[in-house]
């Protein structure tokens, strides 16, 4: 019989040596800890791979989510077969979750507009950076003054990224004077080791949205817009902080317009 609290704070505790983000680490014990629940589990390792199949097939994720978790569950069970808990790596039959073709889920411009006039001061600068930047919510809950940037052709802002993985945007000048004009710090202060959390911080964006719309469509049109105006997928992954164009991918919408326009100029060429 095994301690499932235990075990769970022991690997989160490995995770952190190995230099994983609290959002990582946050993100994988809840898929752990929800499988564990929800199978009823009392002894982790004694699960079968029938058993995580049957509780993965009857989630009703999208693909993303779908292949984080199948993340996860293979990183607890190559720790578990690690640190001798058990001698079976179920995570390692799990099969491979294919990647599904692109579904962009775009913000409504119209929408961001709205919102854009009528957020005040704080939450505006939030839609500027996730609709302007293509910045994520956890992005924007840890922007710190410190993080500004001056060189030679102008403010950038250096982004702490998703699983560690900074990395360095241009700003806009108007955006670069508001960081700047905070109390030096964090500019979204809260409880969260000082800072807003990610969490809230998505809140308070998607209140000012319509519909189903969230931060995260923000980021889809960001991705879109750039690879509108740029049509440079590599640029686009840059600024989004991702680390492979496969991902990249999923978040830009071609549209049926673009598509004709291209194959139509492309036709006339030849």
């Amino acid at each position: 019989m095994s301690d499932l609290s235990a075990d769970i704070e022991a690997w989160a505790t490995s995770q952190r040596a190995a230099g994983r983000s609290e959002q990582t680490i946050s993100l994988r014990c809840y898929h752990v800890g929800r499988m564990l629940r929800e199978t009823a589990a009392t002894d982790p390792w004694a699960l079968t791979l029938d058993d995580v199949v049957g509780w993965l097939g009857s989630q009703s994720w999208g693909w993303e989510t779908r292949r984080s978790a199948r993340g996860s569950l293979r990183s607890w069970w190559r720790w578990g077969v690690a640190t001798g808990r058990t001698t079976e790596d179920v995570g390692a039959m799990i099969e491979p979750v294919p990647i599904a073709p692109p579904t962009p889920r775009l913000a409504d411009p119209g929408g961001v507009v709205v919102a854009m006039r009528e957020a005040d001061a704080r939450v505006l600068l939030m839609l500027r950076m996730a609709t302007g930047l293509g910045m994520r919510r956890g992005e924007v809950a840890r922007v710190h003054t410190d993080d500004l940037v001056r060189d030679l052709t102008g403010w950038s802002l250096r982004v702490r990224g998703k699983g560690r993985r900074d990395r360095t945007i241009p700003l806009p000048d108007d955006i670069a004077r508001q960081i700047a004009a905070a109390s030096p710090g964090y500019v979204f202060p809260g409880r969260e080791d000082g800072h807003l959390s990610a969490r809230w911080v998505g809140k308070l964006v998607s209140r000012m949205l319509p519909g189903t719309d969230t931060m995260h469509s923000l980021r889809h049109l960001a991705a879109t817009s750039l690879h509108d105006r740029t049509r440079d997928l590599r640029l686009v992954q840059r600024v989004l902080g991702h680390a492979s164009l496969e991902t990249t991918q999923v978040y830009v919408h071609v549209s049926d317009d673009a598509m004709r326009r291209a194959i139509v100029e492309h036709a006339a060429s030849w």
